[in-house]
C-alpha cells in the first residue's frame, strides 16, 4: 500500500514538474528561450511577428541588451511601445561592455520591473546571462561558480570567461571592488 501511495505521489509531482503556463506555451517558439525566474523570460533576437505572443503572455516590460544596428531591419522599441510593452534597451556589444556601471543600470532595470511580466535579451541570451551572472556576484554576493551557474540557467555561453575573468579582477580590488548598492 505504501509503494502504491508513493508511486502516485511521484507520478503526480512528475507531471506537476513538467507542467508549463500558457505564457509559457505562448513564448515557447522564441529564440534561445528560457523562464530562469518567477515572472522572467530571457530570450535571443525578437521578430516583428514575435509581438502578439508577447502581448498575449501578458509580458509588460522588454530590457534589450542589443545593440541598434544588430536590427537594421526592425525598429524593437516602435513595435513594444505600439503593443503596449514597456520597452528599455541597454545595449551590450560584448565583454567590453560588462562593466559595474551597467550591472547597475541593469539591475535597476529589473528592480523598476518589479514583479510584472519581464523578457530579457539580446541575440542569443548570451550577453543576458553574462549580466545575470555579474549582477548575482556583484548585488548578491554569489561566488563566482554560483553566479556562473545562474548565468548559464538564463543564456550564458561563450562570454563566460570574460564574467569570469572581471569576477576574479573585481574580487581582488583591481576595480575598486565595492559592492554595488541593490537599489
Amino acid at each position: 500500500m505504501i509503494r502504491l501511495l508513493l508511486s502516485i505521489a511521484f507520478g503526480v509531482a512528475s507531471v506537476a514538474a513538467m507542467a508549463t503556463s500558457p505564457a509559457q506555451d505562448g513564448l515557447s517558439r522564441l529564440f534561445n528561450v528560457a523562464f530562469p525566474a518567477s515572472h522572467r523570460v530571457a530570450s535571443g533576437r525578437l521578430q516583428p511577428g514575435d509581438m502578439a505572443a508577447l502581448k498575449h503572455a501578458g509580458i509588460r516590460n522588454v530590457i534589450d541588451l542589443s545593440v541598434d544596428n544588430e536590427t537594421p531591419d526592425f525598429d524593437e522599441a516602435a513595435a513594444m511601445h505600439a503593443a503596449g510593452i514597456e520597452y528599455h534597451n541597454l545595449p551590450i556589444r560584448g565583454a567590453q561592455d560588462l562593466t559595474r556601471t551597467n550591472v547597475g543600470q541593469f539591475n535597476r532595470l529589473l528592480l523598476d520591473a518589479g514583479t510584472e511580466s519581464t523578457l530579457v535579451h539580446c541575440a542569443s541570451s548570451n550577453r543576458v546571462g553574462a549580466m545575470i551572472a555579474l549582477r548575482a556576484a556583484l548585488i548578491y554576493g554569489e561566488s563566482t561558480e554560483a553566479a556562473l551557474t545562474e548565468g548559464r540557467r538564463w543564456g550564458l555561453k561563450s562570454l563566460q570567461p570574460a564574467v569570469r575573468e572581471r569576477l576574479g579582477a573585481w574580487s581582488t580590488g583591481a576595480s575598486g571592488n565595492t559592492p554595488l548598492p541593490a537599489r
